[in-house]
């Protein structure tokens, strides 16, 4: 079964540039000052296609500004593609922004019962995996306290901790395992691999060519918004390491 699939998708978002001309004149001539903004656009996902079968775990590479944290946006539901079709299948736990989804003025306690419902749950299914979600997050002694007074650490462990007891059948990892101590990153992949064990289906964005080699299935490398290649880990990292090392010389 195929849990995610990308038809011929694009995605592109406006460049948001000084008005050269002078806010009077622009505003005198307002129709072409919106068609210049409307033709200044950056494309972030150009005609991509690929499917992740159920059970899979892929991993995203590419320089800054390639399309994968748009890509897995759109598989979030977070974007809606411009041209083609995004198909997924399941339930989705996404992580794909520190702190995204929590609300900083909220205690740790009430930041995991808003996510949880925010991610399909009801209070009380949230509840019952409280204890669970703070077992692993470690942060106890940290629950009754704004997340605002929370290290970027603390939050990463939350987040995490909140996603990966909530049953996904899909689970979308962008930069997450790059956040915290060495202690928690191993906390991390162990349980990203208890995952893979169950048939969960993930997606994990990283920089970290060691990750993507410990814990994917397949990598798809994406460039400038397009799909450039996409094979074993063993294939795929050499050949985007020499095409880095060329582009830094």
């Amino acid at each position: 079964m195929i849990s995610i699939r990308f038809d011929n998708v694009s995605k592109s978002y406006p460049r948001y540039l000084h008005v050269r001309r002078g806010l009077k004149a622009s505003l005198l001539d307002l129709s072409r000052t919106v068609q210049e903004l409307k033709q200044k656009r950056f494309l972030a996902l150009h005609d991509v296609s690929f499917e992740i079968a159920e059970g899979e775990t892929v991993g995203f590479m590419g320089p800054n500004g390639s399309g994968k944290s748009t890509a897995l946006a759109l598989m979030a539901g977070v974007l809606v593609a411009e041209t083609g079709y995004v198909k997924v299948h399941g339930h989705v736990c996404p992580l794909l922004e520190l702190g995204a989804g929590f609300h900083y003025d909220l205690t740790g306690r009430e930041n995991i019962v808003l996510n949880g419902i925010l991610l399909g749950l009801t209070r009380r299914e949230v509840m019952a995996r409280l204890h669970d979600i703070l077992e692993f997050s470690e942060l106890e002694e940290f629950l009754d306290q704004p997340v605002r007074t929370y290290s970027s650490g603390m939050v990463a462990r939350l987040g995490f901790s909140i996603a990966v007891h909530l049953d996904p059948d899909i689970l979308l990892i962008d930069e997450i395992l790059a956040v915290g101590d060495l202690h928690f990153q191993a906390k991390c992949r162990e349980k990203i691999n208890w995952f893979k064990g169950r048939n969960t289906t993930i997606v994990l964005v990283s920089h970290s060519t060691s990750d993507i080699r410990e814990l994917c299935d397949r990598v798809l490398w994406l460039d400038h918004g397009k799909l450039i290649g996409q094979g074993a880990p063993n294939e795929v990292i050499p050949q985007y390491e020499k095409s880095q090392r060329v582009r830094s010389v």
